[in-house]
């Protein structure tokens, strides 16, 4: 009997310890902290690196803590890993400026963080005896230079880390967040609209105002893309123009009345555009949602899954139509449509602006950024993380707006979060050498940055091929297509490195030149703006149907918005005859043609709004 109780005393104790060794963890997304301070959330690179983040974008100020409360599922010691990145590790080995500490429960863990490394990692932070199972944390910005905070992950186990690969984080997150397996459905519609630039606002407005439910999905909190205050692009083109002057129509009920780039945040007018789209009745607006996901049946879309940006949460949306206005074209992309990225040969559509040989070069993207005079001497700290400034290769400015742009021979779509960072890179380097190295720096002694986007204005990545490819031919030479729609009036824009930035800093460039070749007002077919292998596809924004010497006019955002419209008659004529986007064009193009001539704007609005022409021809070209 004794021997017995040993027996059964010995597997209890045995059973008590592989207890014992089980972890009880818990991970906490950074992007859903209850309280976000002076830290930002920044989804931009979700799709390349698994997750949005907050990051703490002070201008080299700390910014104020964020905080969270965490329950936890025991009482014991965890150890606390953190998911960072050393964002300026591209150019300089060492430490970086983005550092932070945690807190927990009101104990600062023992490591800083986010400064060392080379990649989007998880860092020991240290760890911590937790005697209530409700805690908290809070995150310290050390600097004001964009430290970056993914997630923290505690556990009982030391050692014991989340996986680091894309497919095994993700289905970590997955399971340690309680998601489904498949997304519920939150709504049908007839026409899914994703992204609300001035291209998704449009045309979810046109579509609503011609009888279609519509679902407006935007990843972020406001709308209006680079036109919104986060970006802040002016708005470029002409509306109203012939043959149909209501085009365009809309932006003078939402369109700001100040113009320029890097301007201050209320020239933007963002309350305006959402007081806008919030009036429309057969709108639903998906804010802070972004797209992560496509069901197809056959070559059409079926649904589309959408992640909050700040839960996690993921949605279903249905619907018989859908409209691709994310400007990189990630919806066609996801359901398997056609596209291009880069440049085309000179030889493929005869184009003479056009390289020789096709290559991968793109339109950069641009951090804006503008000075602002503190009425007393202001210090900036020093910043130098691998790009060195001098007297003579210094840029002696206040602010920078287009021509700051990088990432032209980079991937802008997987290594977009590398040419943002270098966009904040050389505003940050260049303004530090200004501050406290400058020889006569006189002007700049009572200055500080006023702002520095941290969304970074992209230009172009993929374009989605539709039954129409526009091409240089086109537009010069000013062809006559029967689908001819909206007018394109800006000059053939293509941004190339500036010489002399390249000299001083070559294969760093971060400025940009143009040469504009003008144009005569140009009506784009109709056929550029849905895919020619998803039958349900449209799309509006800089992501159409066309080469990249067309894009160098399309681009721009009053043009876009014009497209959006029609995108919005289109998807209306489809509804009522049970139509694709391609039978528009086949069988209902009269009608689209007399809905583009009537437009769906208010009528006698004066065009108030202050914008860029680019250039325009006076005469129209020959065709010969």
């Amino acid at each position: 009997m004794d021997i017995f109780k040993k027996i059964i005393l010995t597997m209890l104790v045995l059973a008590l310890g592989v207890m014992n060794l089980r972890a009880a963890d818990v991970l906490v997304e950074c992007e859903s902290f209850e309280e976000k301070g002076g830290w930002q959330v920044d989804q931009q690179f979700m799709d390349a690196m698994g997750s949005p983040y907050l990051i703490a974008h002070g201008l080299g100020k700390p910014v104020t803590d964020a905080s969270t409360t965490v329950n936890f599922p025991e009482k014991g010691r965890y150890y606390v890993y953190v998911r960072t990145f050393n964002w300026t590790s591209p150019w300089k080995d060492g430490e970086g400026p983005g550092k932070f500490n945690i807190y927990v429960n009101g104990k600062k863990m023992k490591q800083t963080l986010g400064a060392n490394g080379n990649a989007w990692e998880w860092q020991a932070a240290g760890n911590i005896f937790i005697k209530d199972l409700k805690g908290s944390v809070r995150l310290h910005d050390l600097t004001g230079f964009d430290g970056r905070c993914d997630a923290i992950y505690f556990t009982t186990v030391e050692g014991q880390l989340p996986p680091s690969d894309a497919a095994g984080l993700e289905a970590f997150r997955r399971k340690a967040l309680n998601l489904p397996d498949e997304a519920p459905l939150a709504g049908e519609y007839d026409l899914v609209v994703v992204g609300a630039g001035i291209a998704g606002m449009s045309a979810a407005g046109a579509a609503s105002r011609l009888g279609c439910k519509v679902a407006l999905v935007n990843d972020r909190p406001v709308i209006g893309g680079n036109n919104s205050s986060e970006i802040r692009v002016h708005l470029g083109g002409k509306i109203e123009m012939e043959p149909y002057k209501e085009l365009g129509g809309l932006q003078k009920e939402f369109g700001p009345e100040r113009g320029g780039n890097a301007q201050p945040a209320e020239n933007y007018e963002d309350q305006k555009k959402m007081d806008w789209m919030r009036a429309e009745k057969n709108v639903t607006l998906y804010l802070n949602y972004r797209l992560v996901g496509v069901r197809k049946e056959g070559n059409e879309i079926a649904s589309v899954i959408i992640k909050h940006i700040e839960s996690g949460k993921e949605i279903s949306l249905k619907a018989p139509l859908f409209s691709d206005c994310t400007g990189d074209g990630t919806l066609g992309y996801l359901a398997g449509a056609d596209y291009r990225i880069g440049r085309e040969g000179r030889d493929e559509f005869g184009e003479s602006i056009a390289p020789e040989k096709p290559d991968s070069m793109t339109l950069g993207a641009s951090v804006q950024w503008y000075s602002v005079d503190a009425g007393k001497p202001a210090e900036f700290p020093e910043f130098n993380y691998g790009i060195s400034f001098s007297d003579d290769n210094c840029e002696k400015v206040k602010m920078g707006e287009w021509t700051w742009e990088t990432g032209m021979f980079d991937d802008q779509i997987h290594n977009f979060e590398k040419v943002r960072d270098y966009g904040l890179l050389v505003v940050y380097s260049n303004w530090s050498y200004l501050k406290n190295h400058l020889k006569d720096n006189a002007e700049y002694r009572n200055r500080e940055l006023g702002w520095v986007a941290y969304l970074a204005g992209k230009r172009e990545s993929r374009r989605l091929m539709g039954d129409y490819i526009l091409s240089e031919d086109d537009i010069v030479k000013n062809v006559n297509h029967e689908d001819a729609s909206f007018i394109t009036t800006w000059s053939i824009d293509l941004h190339r490195p500036d010489p002399k930035n390249t000299a001083d800093f070559p294969g760093k460039e971060f400025k940009a030149v143009t040469t504009h070749i003008l144009i005569y007002p140009y009506a784009v077919p109709y056929r550029c703006l849905y895919s020619r292998n998803i039958s349900n596809l449209f799309m509006a924004g800089r992501d159409i149907s066309v080469t990249h010497v067309a894009l160098g006019t399309t681009r721009v955002m009053r043009t876009t918005g014009m497209m959006g419209e029609v995108v919005g008659m289109a998807a209306s004529l489809c509804k009522k005859h049970g139509a694709s986007p391609r039978q528009i064009y086949y069988y209902h193009l009269d009608e689209l043609k007399g809905l583009m001539k009537e437009g769906v704007n208010r009528k006698g609005l004066p065009n108030n709004q202050t914008y860029n022409e680019g250039g325009s021809l006076k005469e129209k070209p020959t065709v010969r």
